[in-house]
């Protein structure tokens, strides 16, 4: 999943509020949104 949502957010067809619902409903680590947007994850 996280490679996935790396691609499509690299791509724009990922915004990051989506991509807070998946830490939401953990298909996604905290870290990995780090990863992905270079942003602390802020619940």
């Amino acid at each position: 999943m996280f490679h996935s949502l790396k691609e499509r957010y690299e791509k724009n067809w990922c915004r990051k509020d989506q991509l807070v619902r998946f830490v939401q409903l953990g298909a996604i680590t905290a870290v990995e949104y780090k990863l992905i947007t270079n942003e602390e994850y802020q619940d």
